[in-house]
């Protein structure tokens, strides 16, 4: 006990510090993404506060950052922009359709975690895991080009140059032995920032790129409860029907962002998170986010980097982040409006570096093709479309690969017995791919009159399979052949003598093998094997 509490009193200094980088990294994200999906910043300001809060007190991976998103901002924008259109253009409906939407999103996203889908993201294959890391790299980076001037104009040049300043403090103050304990992003903020400031420097900064887009300011009070959405558009199916699919979209983009990052960040600190926790936990504070005016989130890949690499561990990282991301709402704004947005975008750059698999680039030409364009599929799509589409088909493209290249793995030995029985030893798996090529193992009619399939080697997956032996047998006995089966899986005889009750005179159950009792018994299978390895 007295070594745990040490390491965790041990790592404050470094969450504390880690988090208050990550909170700076936060606003302009916030803002932007805000202003993405046609809202006030504050809206944005409020989600990344509320969420990450939330989450990152009861999720299931501490130290991974949540917040509002680009991902569910590019979908929120035609739900805001329909939402108004059902009103006049004074009453803003599409705000409050958001809120509505936010809270049902919250409730699909525990309800997923509470029937545990949080762990199919085990299911989600290493190309996949690349390819989504990369092309998100790349999404970063283009996102961080529109913050630069239009112009080749001075504050363009002053940018590009306070931007590789931050990306050369960041990269070399770990380097030297002195400060190499110091949190590099926070340091490189503060020295571009005191430089623009106290050398009067006309760049933009974050105060600029608010009233540039729009927004006030980012002075703002508390979050309060915003019961009026449910007097404001009608609760009936009409509205459910309006904003069920967008709910539906935008939970799946949060919680597969989520789930990778989480299996990101796992990697990263080689530690285990729970996947199905963090489902619930993001869905509670899309549920609270909703209620009290803001636009959801779920978790972001560039701030969770950013804490790790600062030595964020802790749930206290993330509070840490939150909270002070609310003080500059509530009290700091005035300082935080002159952070220079090169600074935070020097930082995301560097986020940009650590993010990309750049072994992807080494493993080409020794990993197979199939991975190959599994890797640059799941890239190309998340930056085209968005993450979702790019995981699903990823996860999708790789299924049907591992589905072709196991359907080609089916074998069937054959010998003879004295007795003149032919024997069949199916090997590989039998399921609804590898069907076809199992039924041209068998030659029915030049067949003996008397066959034997063992399946000691094969396993019957699904009921494709069960059929495909079914017909087989149907086929023998058509023919005037007589038919056994041998070490079928409990499972499979089962149907089998539901489906007709000859199978009890042509499935073998006296078996004097081993092999066969240690496989039907999990235990002793594995009791087998630790005896076989000793």
């Amino acid at each position: 006990m007295e070594k745990f509490i040490r390491k965790r009193v041990k790592n404050v200094r470094n969450d504390i510090f880690s988090g208050i980088t990550v909170s700076l990294a936060l606003v302009p994200e916030a803002v932007a993404f805000a202003f993405v999906a046609g809202v006030d910043p504050l809206v944005g300001l409020y989600a990344a506060f509320m969420v990450g809060l939330i989450t990152s007190i009861f999720g299931g991976r501490p130290g991974m950052i949540s917040g509002a998103t680009g991902a569910l901002a590019v979908v929120m924008v035609s739900l805001v922009s329909e939402g108004n259109a059902k009103g006049n253009i004074d009453e803003n409906l599409g705000l409050y359709y958001l809120f509505a939407t936010v809270i049902l999103m919250g409730f699909i996203q525990i309800m997923a975690g509470i029937l545990k889908l949080g762990k199919f993201v085990r299911l989600i294959p290493h190309p996949v895991m690349m390819g989504f890391v990369n092309g998100l790299a790349i999404v970063i980076f283009m996102s961080q080009l529109g913050m630069f001037p239009e112009e080749r104009n001075a504050n363009f040049w002053y940018m590009i140059v306070l931007v590789v300043l931050t990306m050369f403090i960041m990269w070399g103050l770990p380097k030297i032995k002195t400060f190499s304990k110091f949190p590099e992003a926070l340091v490189a903020i503060l020295v571009v920032s005191a430089i623009v400031i106290f050398g009067g420097l006309d760049v933009a900064t974050v105060g600029s790129f608010i009233r540039d887009g729009g927004g006030e300011g980012l002075k703002g009070g508390l979050p309060v409860l915003h019961l009026e959405t449910f007097s404001k558009i009608p609760m009936n199916f009409e509205t459910f029907r309006f904003i069920g699919p967008y709910a539906l979209i935008l939970a799946a983009i949060g919680l597969i962002e989520s789930l990778m990052t989480l299996n990101l960040i796992d990697e990263l600190t080689e530690t285990r998170g729970n996947g199905n926790r963090e489902c619930v936990a993001q869905g509670s504070a899309n549920i609270v986010t909703g209620l009290f005016g803001g636009m959801g989130g779920c978790a972001m890949i560039g701030q969770s980097i950013i804490n790790i690499k600062g030595g964020g561990r802790t749930r206290l990282s993330g509070i840490v982040a939150a909270l002070t991301l609310l003080g500059f709402i509530l009290f700091a704004s005035g300082l935080i409006e002159q952070v220079p947005i090169a600074a935070l975008v020097g930082v995301m750059f560097m986020v940009v570096i650590g993010t990309f698999a750049w072994s992807s680039f080494r493993i080409m030409n020794k990993i197979p093709r199939t991975d190959l364009f599994v890797l640059i599929l799941v890239s190309s799509l998340t930056v085209i479309f968005d993450l979702a589409i790019a995981v699903i088909s990823g996860v999708i493209v790789s299924a049907l690969v591992f589905a072709w290249e196991s359907a080609k793995r089916i074998r069937a030995r054959k010998r003879m017995k004295d007795d003149g029985t032919k024997i069949y030893e199916i090997w590989g798996p039998l399921f609804f791919g590898s069907i076809t090529e199992f039924n041209e193992k068998f030659d029915v009619k030049n067949d003996p009159q008397s066959v034997e399939i063992d399946f000691i080697e094969s396993r019957v997956s699904d009921h494709s399979a069960f059929e495909a032996i079914l017909n087989l047998v149907k086929k023998y006995e058509a023919a005037g052949k007589t038919i056994h089966l041998k070490h079928l899986s409990e499972d499979c005889k089962e149907l089998l003598y539901k489906a007709d009750e000859k199978f009890h005179e042509v499935i073998i159950e006296a078996i004097d093998d081993p092999r066969y009792h240690l496989a039907e018994d999990p235990e002793k299978f594995e009791k087998g094997l630790f005896e076989y390895d000793h």
